[in-house]
Order: structure tokens, then sequence, then C-alpha cells
């Protein structure tokens, strides 16, 4: 069964009229010397030239098993299209609260699209996380009736073709390069994250609203939310708001630097999963932004990829990963009962979300069918 956003009527039914949707334009960049972590940098303008996918391969081979973030870039998406995203975003995180209401994520059976209210407190530091989203999902026939909020609804056709865009020159371009490096047929990481079959993967608009030091100070001091993602690759554009720091292969925390005109990616858990720890899911959080941009949302625009019902979450049958001697025994036997992707996603969505109050989770793990991950990282 597809999920759907939770509907709650408003009080009052909006009038229909067009949400009129104002240019959004990044920010000015700190002044602040930061220590930046150098990713590398993968172009794929050389993905359709003679020889460029091996050559591209080649480059990523290290960011997928040792950095786990990267950077494309000439991904053939018009910068255009994506300052329309992020405006379609500013636009709707200032919509009455009851607009935003209509479609919650219903978290209980772990479902992911609609929207997230900023309403979780953050342990007992008196004060609340100030992130709030909205997760759309694949533009295909199963999730046709899934809710839209009005700015949605409204731009349904931009907003779909971005989202499938996304996929066919971004996201399956890395599926087939990864596939590469483990010496599987080009499309098989593709196929198991088909963008016309049954997954939660999702576009998010994203914005941490502006605290006061003192707020930062208290949440940061609680937690610092060291963490993986849930899914298989995550795809972030560049804002200019810095904040998000990866820790490095040297066990330090350095800023991600926004490339002009490319997307910083970085693989997560359940990529992990299927190469069995070949792929690294990198541990990242986001801290409080410079002195000079502490007065100004940080506003994002993302898209992940999550494998779905039809993929099962055991080692790949990569030679590579054979020789390397990471394919255990039970993962070759296709007899032996399995999770699914969906299934995992949605129980681990429904750990981390299905709360009021967010707790502490130093020292402990998430397990689910066999599958385990760390819960928290400082």
């Amino acid at each position: 069964m597809a999920p759907i956003a939770l509907e709650t009527p408003p009080a009052h039914q909006f009038d229909g009229a067009r949400v009129l949707v104002k240019p959004w334009t990044r920010p000015e960049k700190t002044s602040e010397k930061l220590e930046l972590a150098e990713l590398p940098i993968i172009d794929l303008s050389l993905f359709d030239k003679p020889g460029g996918k091996q050559q591209l391969a080649n480059r990523l081979y290290d960011a997928v098993t040792r950095v786990g973030f990267w950077s494309v870039i000439n991904t053939g998406i018009d910068d255009e299209r994506v300052l329309r995203q992020f405006s379609f975003g500013n636009t709707f995180f200032k919509e009455p609260l009851e607009e935003k209401r209509r479609f919650p994520c219903n978290f209980a059976e772990g479902e992911y699209f609609g929207y997230r209210e900023n309403s979780r407190w953050i342990g007992n530091t008196g004060v609340k996380e100030n992130v709030e989203m909205l997760n759309i999902p694949k533009a295909i026939p199963a999730y046709a009736n899934v809710g839209k909020h009005r700015i949605v609804e409204q731009n349904w056709d931009e907003i779909a073709s971005f989202h499938r865009d996304l996929w066919e020159k971004v996201i399956r371009k890395l599926f087939d390069l990864i596939s590469i490096v483990l010496e599987l047929p080009e499309n098989y990481l593709a196929d198991a994250h088909a963008y016309d079959e049954e997954s939660d993967d999702h576009l998010r608009y994203m914005i941490y609203n502006v605290r006061s030091q003192e707020e930062w100070d208290k949440a940061q001091a609680y937690s610092k939310g060291g963490h993986t993602d849930f899914g298989s690759l995550t795809l972030l554009f560049s804002q200019h708001i810095a904040g998000l720091q990866i820790r490095t292969p040297e066990g330090d925390w350095k800023y991600v630097s926004p490339v002009d005109g490319g997307i910083t990616c970085n693989a997560a858990d359940t990529l992990t999963f299927l190469t069995n720890g070949f792929i690294k899911s990198t541990v990242h959080r986001v801290v409080t932004p410079p002195k000079d941009q502490i007065d100004i949302p940080r506003l994002g625009l993302l898209y992940f990829s999550r494998p779905g019902a039809n993929t099962p979450m055991k080692t790949v049958p990569s030679p590579l990963l054979d020789r390397l001697g990471l394919i255990p025994p039970e993962d070759k036997d296709p007899n032996k009962p399995v999770v699914s992707g969906t299934e995992y996603v949605r129980a681990r969505v429904k750990d981390v979300h299905y709360k009021t109050v967010l707790e502490k989770r130093q020292g402990t793990s998430f397990e689910f069918k066999g599958l385990k991950v760390q819960n928290h990282y400082e």
C-alpha cells in the first residue's frame, strides 16, 4: 500500500487563490575563515564521452569508500530551475501554520511524506528543534493520491519535472558509476532504486529557522546531532549558509563548502548495507552558523534516494566484494528471507521521529531484522 500524508482539515478553507512565489536568492557567503573538508569533484559532463564512465568511476571509488561525501558538477540541471525550487520552499515555510499542518508526516507508520513541524523539544533544555521540512514523493502513479499542499499543487508540473530530471540526470548516473566500481552490470543499482517503482524517495524543502546564540548553545551542549542518513544517496544543493560539517576519515569535524553550480552528495546507510560496509555512510551534522550568518534562515533543497519494496537488503552480488570476502554465505542464498528497503527505512524513520522529545542516544544503536546502525555520533 502506498503511503499517504495524513490530512488534517484546516479550521477554515483557503480561498484557492494562487500563492505568490517570490524569487529567492542565495545569501552572501560567510567572511569567517572555516576549516573546510576537501571533497572529490565528479564532473558529469564526462559521463557520455569515450572512457568517461570508467574515469569517473575510478574517481568516485575513493569518494564512496573513504570520504563518503563528494560534489558533482555539470549535471545538466540549470541553476535557474534550482533557485525556483528554493523559492517554492521559501514560500511554503512562510505559509500559515494551518496550511502547513494540513498534510503532516505519518511518523507512526514510518512514512516521511508531508510536513514535519519544528515541534520536538531538545531534551530538558527548554529549546525546540528549529528545523521544518516538506517532503515530496516521486511523481509516479503510486503516489498520485498523496496529499499536496497548495504551493505544491499549484506548481506540480514544474516540481514533478524537476523531481524526475534530478533522478535521471544525476542519481541514475551516480548509481551507474557505483555499479561500475562494484563490477556489477551498469544498471544494477539504478534498477534497485528505480524511479518508477514504489520507494520512499523524496524531494525536500527544509529550513533551519533563526535561533539566538543562547538557544544554539543550549541545543548544541545537549547534542550536536552527528548522524548518518537513512537511505542510499543524498543530494544537497548549494545555499551558502555554513553549518554542515562532516567527520573526516581522520576523525576531525570540517565544514562542507558549497561548489558553485554543483551538488554535494553523500552515501547513506542502505547503500552501506547493500555493500556490507564497503561504501561509507559518512557521519555529518549541522552546527551553529558563523556570527555573520546567525540571523539568516538556512533554507535547504535536498533529494533523498531510498531503496524500495522490491529491493532486498542484503549484500549485492559484486565480483569485487566477493574477492574481498564481503559477501556472507547467507547473502548468496536466494531463499533466505530478507527485509526490503522500504521496510527498513520506515522502521528507522519511526524510531527516530515518532516522539515528542529528542533524547540523548549516545552509546545506543538501532537494529531491525539483522540491520544495525549507530544512533549518535559526537
